[in-house]
């Protein structure tokens, strides 16, 4: 990936598992499946003339335009899974995702507090999991989706004991 203006020089990101466009689509499909049932609900109302209002175009058009938002969302997941990355230096870990609104943030390892590995339902199944990393601001949301267990377990120990030698004041 060209490195974009946000990107430190001369860093090589390490991507997370393509399994992981799996376990968005599958929170994609639940969430939408469920909300155009319910955005669909006054047009049943409607037709089968339990209401009066709305008006059938605007029962119509409420769930078809949050459809189109849909389906505009599922093509964008690919593109966003490719987009997280992350990277290791000796005195910090880089995490970088986004498309349209680029983030790239720096914990620096004496700043961890604990790091948490957390495995779903559907990552269990996929052998993913997502590394959480904790440090003593509450504003801090340093996490790393779709790893492979078996990498979230070795950056979990390996940041662990990085954390341990540079704690930072503590």
């Amino acid at each position: 990936m060209p490195t974009e203006p946000i990107d430190p020089p001369g860093i090589e990101w390490l991507r997370v598992s393509p399994k992981y466009v799996t376990v968005r689509l599958v929170e994609w499909a639940l969430g939408n499946v469920i909300m155009i049932g319910l955005l669909s609900l006054p047009l049943v109302f409607v037709q089968l003339g339990w209401w009066r209002w709305p008006p059938v175009w605007l029962a119509i058009a409420v769930p078809a335009a949050m459809l189109v938002l849909a389906l505009w969302r599922l093509a964008l997941i690919p593109r966003q899974v490719r987009a997280i990355g992350y990277a290791e230096r000796d005195d910090d870990l880089l995490i970088r995702r986004g498309i349209f609104f680029q983030r790239t943030m720096v914990v620096p390892y004496g700043r961890m507090q604990y790091v948490d590995v957390a495995v779903g339902p559907v990552e269990r199944s996929l052998g993913l999991c997502t590394l959480k990393l904790h440090t003593a601001s509450p504003g801090t949301n340093a996490y790393l989706p779709g790893l492979p267990a078996a990498e979230g377990a070795r950056l979990r120990e390996q940041l662990s004991a990085r954390g341990e030698a540079r704690l930072a004041g503590l």
